[in-house]
């Protein structure tokens, strides 16, 4: 069994790739699909976020929601906007925003890997958003939202990606954030059989964004492999979608943190606790963290640099070292009064790509009381966590660019 391989992926037809890409599933509430997929009959959104074609207010998660996805998906078969291609193949999948380039492979990734601990993961998942990946699945028998990997260094598969890069893509489209998405089928038997082999040879994969989809798979093959009399452990369901990328070319942005209130602290009371674990220096512009250890505080109109004092910062475990770990730790817990994260309604957490103007914008409308920005989260610390078999603390991470729905699926019937 092979860490991946390739699959004859459904896909748009080239002439209407720009019409059906469409953002993560994941990224946009009902009512934003709704208003971004209005006036576009093949928008991909009609199929993963198909309660947009039902009543305002339906259920995401109502059997009708996946059965319109099904219906949907069958709709776009039967007009040829989606077409599977006749022999299996990898593609080679680009990302561009701005001067930042990501090159990786869209593959089919295994199941039995997964399940291994081979392609390795750093997050809990939600019994809730697994049952509805699983739903999803199973209601169209197919994957449709790619799962996010990286891989280790590997010179040889760069190479290769960036060669086959070097010609005229299948697809070229521009979303509407401005990312630029590039296609190119690899069906060369040589090629695909190299990097096969290239990927076999790896100790690991590392889930940066899926963990959802990667679960859902597990749990579809698990229940198909116990229903097949003769199961062969190369069958579609044994694999799922993915597109892994080179850790080195993937880029985290800053997960920032905004704190309704100051749990009963007036700002100079928690400027002074504050001192006791960081340096802190009062700023005339806006804070962007230049290393790790390093956060941006805006509070009542002014912006503070804080410094972890070093002796702190001196950790081994690869999860407290990490810098959401020190602020959780030295500010959020004892002096906000912020227990966990996840469940308290206190505390919200916004990615970098909304920039600083945000952060500074809902503290001074008095919508919040603080925010915290951050040194964006490196990919060795993500990989050192997954590798040590633990998990990272809520939103550590966000990945920017992020990959397209509907460019490419895997079909597992």
């Amino acid at each position: 069994m092979h860490l991946i391989r390739p699959f004859a992926g459904l896909r748009p037809a080239p002439a209407l790739a720009a019409a059906v890409a469409a953002p993560p599933y994941d990224v946009l509430s009902s009512e934003e699909a709704r208003l971004r997929a209005a006036g576009r009959p093949w928008s991909f959104l009609h199929i993963s976020r198909p309660e947009i074609d039902l009543p305002a207010g339906t259920d995401p998660h109502a059997c009708a929601v996946y059965a319109k996805a099904a219906e949907n998906l069958q709709r776009m078969l039967r007009e040829g906007v989606l077409l599977r291609d006749a022999r299996a193949c990898y593609y080679v999948y680009r990302l561009v925003l701005g001067e930042h380039v990501q090159t990786g492979l869209a593959a089919v990734a295994s199941v039995r890997e997964y399940d291994r601990n081979r392609i390795r993961r750093h997050e809990h998942t939600r019994p809730d958003k697994e049952d509805d990946r699983v739903r999803q699945i199973e209601a169209l028998r197919a994957q449709t939202g790619p799962v996010l990997l990286a891989y280790p260094p590997a010179a040889p598969v760069d190479a290769i990606l960036n060669a086959v890069a070097g010609g005229r893509p299948d697809f070229d489209v521009t979303a509407d954030d401005g990312v630029r998405h590039l296609l190119w089928p690899v069906g060369d038997t040589e090629a695909i059989e190299r990097l096969t082999a290239l990927f076999d040879a790896m100790p690991a994969l590392y889930i940066a964004d899926g963990h959802h989809r990667s679960a859902a798979a597990s749990r579809v093959a698990a229940a198909r492999r116990a229903a097949d009399p003769h199961p062969s452990g190369e069958a579609a369901y044994e694999y799922f979608l993915a597109v892994a990328f080179a850790h080195h070319q993937m880029r985290i942005l800053d997960y920032n943190r905004l704190v309704r209130d100051l749990h009963g602290n007036t700002p100079q009371r928690l400027l002074a606790g504050l001192a006791a674990a960081f340096e802190v220096e009062p700023s005339s512009g806006t804070v962007t963290p230049a290393r790790q250890g390093e956060f941006g505080l805006y509070l009542r109109g002014q912006w503070h640099r804080l410094r972890i004092r070093p002796t702190l910062a001196q950790v081994s475990d690869p999860v407290e070292r990490l810098d959401v770990s020190l602020l959780a730790e030295h500010v959020l817990r004892p002096l906000l009064g912020v227990a966990d994260a996840r469940t308290d309604q206190r505390i919200e957490c916004v990615g970098g790509v909304r920039g600083l103007a945000e952060l500074q914008r809902r503290v001074d409308s008095g919508e919040m009381a603080a925010a915290f920005c951050l040194y964006p989260t490196r990919m060795e610390d993500l990989m050192a966590v997954a590798d040590a078999g633990r998990v990272m603390p809520p939103k550590s991470t966000w990945f920017e660019p992020k990959l397209a729905d509907g460019l490419v699926s895997h079909v597992v019937e």
